[in-house]
């Protein structure tokens, strides 16, 4: 590894799509990357092996970011690395089966809102007590992963998760704007259709090829594409932005 920075980047959900490809850039940057997964150990171990095989170092933490317990005892962890902590990915979410509205219940909803909005607000609550400088901290970046489904709404298949990632956005511009003279930038990114697994957790897996006829760039997108943009913003490149979001979405 050409360099090392002594700092850990957090990225949750990032067993595999775009929290596993995002993982493996930032360690290729020389961040020590906590490796966040809720169930698939095996698949978090793989990606932890794969940045250790390129050079690079990484861990791995159990926790459901859905529950606060289990965040403060990932950022436990976390600190028992005796690093600092200066980059937060929020990229864990869920979805459920396509569906209307009309068919479904609020344990659905409050799940989709507990993991995507609740779980994104808490681990960055956490990440902000250990970025800031009046707290001692070295400043830091967090980006939030929403998806175009809070522009496009998902109507038909999953408005839940399009309104969860509708609350990202909003608290997203609300962060940066609170934490700013702290000395952490708060961004996010908007994937459009990527070829990940979450389609397949929808219902469709072949979604992407009944849909990408309508990208503009007709083709889905890969989840390193996407990896690229959050680095960007995590990066000193983008130093003097905070409050964005871009769409990685291929022009839809």
């Amino acid at each position: 590894m050409s360099h090392s920075y002594g700092e850990i980047a957090l990225v949750t959900g990032a067993s595999r799509g775009i929290g596993a490809a995002t993982a493996r850039q930032l360690a290729a940057q020389g961040y020590v990357v906590c490796v966040n997964y809720q169930a698939r150990k095996d698949a978090a171990l793989a990606v932890v092996q794969s940045i250790a095989d390129a050079g690079g170092r990484a861990f791995a933490v159990q926790a459901d970011i859905s529950q606060e317990e289990e965040v403060l005892q990932l950022f436990a962890s976390i600190d028992d690395v005796g690093l600092p902590l200066t980059r937060l990915v929020n990229n864990a979410g869920i979805l459920f089966k396509q569906s209307k509205l009309v068919d479904m219940t609020a344990d659905r909803i409050n799940r989709v809102l507990l993991a995507n909005v609740t779980g994104s607000l808490l681990c960055a609550r956490e990440a902000v007590k250990r970025m800031a400088r009046s707290n001692g901290g070295k400043g830091g970046s967090i980006v939030n992963v929403s998806s175009g489904a809070s522009r496009l709404g998902s109507p038909n298949e999953y408005v839940d998760y399009a309104a969860s990632k509708g609350a990202v956005d909003t608290f997203t511009i609300g962060l940066s704007k609170e934490v700013a003279g702290e000395g952490i930038r708060v961004n996010g990114v908007r994937p459009g259709l990527i070829h990940t697994d979450i389609h397949a957790d929808g219902g469709e897996p072949n979604r992407i090829d009944r849909l990408q006829d309508k990208i503009p760039m007709q083709r889905g997108g890969r989840p390193d594409e996407v990896a690229a943009s959050i680095c960007f913003l995590l990066s000193d490149a983008s130093s003097f932005t905070t409050g964005s979001i871009i769409d990685v979405s291929g022009g839809i």
